[in-house]
């Protein structure tokens, strides 16, 4: 288990120990028990805090004077930092995946099997109901920094995706009978592993596609892209 995460269910934070607190004192930034994605500003642990995914205390010290030394000395110096972040974040979201793909399969043996037919026109359902939630998201954060007219813009985009999303409803309510168009079917958020249903509205994915979770593993996602990238 990488030295980044604490065991599953020891999620709650612990208090800075006098101990912690003289350690840091008297390290540098290069010391191992500084974690270099904090001095990258990529660390779980501090981009999930608050969700319902909170790592709790990252077991490695973080330290924004420390990130400060280490940003003055990395444009005198490559100290290849990177490479140990990219390893923290590459283990990170390979765990996060292999709980999409449990949930996936999770999925797959208790709903209700529907044809490949059906299953696509659900999904196009749930294509436009992710798209909704991207567009409500950015209005209301454009709304946020008074950028009023730029939102209306977005908004008017989101009533012609609510339209499409109306007709591909009604092709999927065809296809199936009304019993089982009622249960609620539910998808696997490809980014954060949380689950969708077939028939949120629009708050509902407006919280998720702009709520904390999401857009801290949209995050931690590029940053890991950008990490692979040759410099």
């Amino acid at each position: 288990m990488p030295a980044y995460f604490k065991p599953q269910g020891s999620i709650r934070k612990a208090p800075h120990s006098p101990s912690r607190d003289r350690t840091r004192q008297r390290i540098k930034f290069s010391d191992e028990r500084v974690c270099k994605s904090h001095l990258l500003n990529c660390c779980p642990h501090d981009i999930l805090s608050g969700t319902r995914m909170d790592l709790g205390e990252c077991l490695k010290v973080h330290d924004l004077a420390l990130r400060a030394d280490y940003e003055i000395a990395s444009k005198q110096q490559d100290f290849f930092f990177e490479l140990d972040a990219m390893d923290h974040l590459k283990s990170f979201i390979a765990d996060c995946d292999r709980r999409t793909d449990i949930a996936k399969k999770r999925l797959a043996d208790t709903q209700e099997e529907i044809s490949a037919e059906v299953a696509a026109k659900a999904e196009r359902v749930h294509e436009l109901n992710e798209e909704i939630g991207k567009l409500l998201a950015k209005a209301e954060q454009l709304g946020a920094e008074g950028n009023v007219e730029e939102s209306q813009k977005v908004m008017d985009e989101v009533e012609k995706t609510r339209i499409c999303k109306r007709e591909a409803e009604e092709i999927y309510r065809s296809s199936m009978p009304a019993s089982s168009f009622q249960q609620q079917k539910l998808r696997v958020c490809e980014v954060c592993s949380a689950y969708l249903g077939l028939h949120d509205n629009d708050r509902r994915l407006a919280d998720h596609f702009g709520g904390k979770l999401h857009l801290g593993f949209i995050e931690i996602r590029e940053k890991l892209d950008e990490l692979k990238k040759p410099k």
